[in-house]
């Protein structure tokens, strides 16, 4: 009595038989027609992933080339947030700068020689120290020809045109950029000149 499994190993024994390869004669020509057909395909497969490569190799370079100006930018960003946040510290003291210069300059004559004035006068001394260090300058306005761009007119007297006559606030810069105009007394042309 045959089992499943001799049945089945008949089944696979007759598949064998009935696909039986053939004659060596035949197979050679068709295996060169075949060579032939598949060489024209892998060529241009070939010619295909080239073409894909350099596409790939391009969009790659574009890449590295947008990763380093995105690097450049954002440490531009980041030095520009870092004079920002400098320019606003420093805006921020400037009121207290000119509070101790108001201080020192109405220190009357019989304080002066005072140690506790001495020292005042010190810590606006390391002040201005560490003002000139953060590269903030003070913008020279006496006398000099009166420059919107640094000058804040807030009235005219008698003097020279276009000169500046009298400072009323100092005005400073942080390297190229004006944090506060100088407020100036321009001299309008009449009297002195």
């Amino acid at each position: 009595m045959p089992t499943w499994e001799n049945e089945e190993q008949s089944r696979i024994n007759d598949r064998r038989t009935s696909s039986r390869p053939e004659p060596a004669e035949e197979a050679a020509p068709k295996e060169q027609e075949t060579q032939a057909e598949s060489d024209k395909p892998l060529t241009e497969q070939l010619e295909e992933e080239r073409k894909k490569a350099e596409s790939f190799y391009a969009s790659w370079q574009r890449a590295a080339a947008d990763f380093q100006n995105y690097k450049r930018r954002v440490e531009q960003e980041r030095e520009e947030i870092a004079r920002l946040a400098n320019a606003a510290l420093i805006i921020n003291l400037l009121p207290i700068m000119d509070d101790f210069e108001r201080a020192l300059d109405s220190v009357d004559a019989r304080l002066a020689g005072l140690t506790w004035v001495d020292g005042i006068r010190l810590i606006y001394r390391k002040f201005q120290a560490l003002m000139e260090m953060s590269g903030v300058k003070e913008i020279s306005a006496d006398g000099e020809s009166f420059d919107p761009n640094v000058h804040e007119a807030v009235m005219f007297g008698d003097g020279e045109d276009g000169k500046v006559i009298n400072v009323v606030q100092k005005g400073y810069k942080l390297g190229d950029r004006v944090l506060r105009p100088a407020m100036v007394v321009g001299g309008k042309g009449q009297g002195k000149e």
